[in-house]
């Protein structure tokens, strides 16, 4: 009688600290689309604002409604970089300070109240639909 001897195949994993550092974090495509909906939430606010006879303005003139645009998606490529190479309690520390700190110009410059509630509204409201979504992990 013969007997056969039978292995295993062996696979070799990768140790977990060799994984991508960026494996679950947010991704270019899904934070630069979240961006996009920041961006036009802050730039419909912009546009009401002005429709109501307001146009969101600082000391030196009005800031043009398509600027908030800009203005989000920039600040959106930084969220999404911040994301990606830090853990997420960080992330969110970073963000709510750098919030804050993008209304100090409105608080400081704005042109009335109505245009600095405006000011700081867009701010807001483009915080709390980006943030939360860059910083849940991937699926």
């Amino acid at each position: 009688m013969s007997t056969a001897t039978f292995t295993a195949p062996t696979t070799t994993t990768a140790p977990a600290s060799a994984k991508r550092s960026t494996a679950g974090r947010v991704s270019w495509k899904r934070g630069l689309a979240t961006g996009a909906v920041g961006a036009a939430a802050a730039t419909a606010i912009a546009f009401t604002f002005q429709a109501a006879g307001h146009a969101l303005s600082v000391t030196d003139g009005a800031i043009p409604p398509l600027g908030f645009a800009q203005m989000v998606l920039l600040s959106t490529v930084v969220g999404i970089l911040i994301a990606r190479h830090t853990s997420r309690t960080t992330f969110f520390r970073a963000a709510i300070a750098l919030t804050v700190l993008s209304c100090v110009p409105d608080v400081a410059l704005g042109d009335g109240f109505v245009s600095t509630a405006g000011l700081v509204l867009t701010h807001v409201v483009a915080a709390v639909i980006i943030v939360p979504r860059l910083a849940r992990t991937e699926q």
